[in-house]
């Protein structure tokens, strides 16, 4: 019979294989790895929410969310790992120093769970968030 056709969706979120023994494989899907990094993002102080464009920053701002890696776009080739994370800041946050902990902590992070070897987090900020707080 002919080849099975790579469909989109195979192509959005490939499988890699992390180790192969005698008794199975580990794998892991891009998307696995676009969640952990999402999440090691969120942990950081400043960081209003990860998004890709304006409507998903709506989406976000009002608690609806596009999955665990929204924002995130992990390329996996081998086992090395390129990121690119767009970012919502919280307003009055240093962007450089949060920036910088966005990119320890998801380096670390992916690092520790997958055994991959993260090469790059880039970090794209897409907004501010100034919600003005009324607490009187």
């Amino acid at each position: 019979m002919g080849e099975k056709k790579e469909t989109s969706a195979d192509k959005k979120n490939k499988i890699h294989t992390l180790d192969s023994t005698m008794t199975g494989e580990v794998k892991i899907a891009d998307d696995v790895v676009a969640a952990i990094a999402a999440i090691a993002a969120g942990e950081i102080e400043g960081v209003s929410a990860m998004t890709g464009n304006f409507g998903n920053m709506l989406m976000n701002s009002v608690g609806i969310r596009n999955g665990a890696g929204a924002g995130v776009r992990v390329d996996v080739a081998g086992n090395m790992v390129r990121v690119d994370i767009s970012l919502v800041i919280k307003y009055g946050h240093n962007i450089m120093e949060t920036g910088k902990k966005v990119q320890d902590k998801v380096k670390n992070s992916i690092e520790t769970m997958t055994g991959l070897n993260v090469t790059d987090v880039n970090i794209r900020v897409t907004g501010v968030n100034s919600e003005v707080r009324n607490d009187k």
